[in-house]
């Protein structure tokens, strides 16, 4: 299966008549694997910041999580395993796996519960397999 394809088959499937606004899969390096047309131009230094937080929990919280700009509050996750994100009627989420971030942004109606386990349920699979 292709990057694109988890993305579209996995990040941006509906669960209970909802699904992500838009997602991706980056590189730890910051580099883009795959990606819905609408995720937002992820910056290198936004990469290189949600890394950095994996590695020293909590360093996001005092300046908030910037997704192509967008600036998320940073809400309960688990150190070094997933960051969330909100802003506004929607959010964000987080996962770390061994070589990527897989992210999952949404609006309302979806509920951050159910980005959660969009996002970390595909991580986790990742992970499985050595990604």
């Amino acid at each position: 299966m292709s990057w694109q394809q988890y993305v579209d088959e996995h990040l941006m499937c509906e669960i209970e008549d909802q699904h992500l606004s838009s997602a991706a899969i980056v590189g730890h390096d910051g580099s883009i694997w795959a990606q819905s047309a609408n995720f937002p131009q992820l910056k290198p230094e936004e990469a290189a910041a949600i890394m950095n937080d994996f590695n020293e929990p909590g360093s996001l919280a005092p300046t908030g999580l910037f997704l192509g700009g967008a600036k998320y509050m940073v809400i309960q996750g688990e150190a070094g395993v997933v960051i969330r994100g909100k802003k506004g009627p929607g959010g964000a989420c987080v996962k770390k796996t061994n070589m990527a971030l897989i992210i999952g942004i949404y609006e309302e109606p979806m509920t951050p519960g159910q980005c959660n386990m969009v996002v970390e349920r595909l991580g986790d699979y990742l992970i499985e397999q050595g990604y």
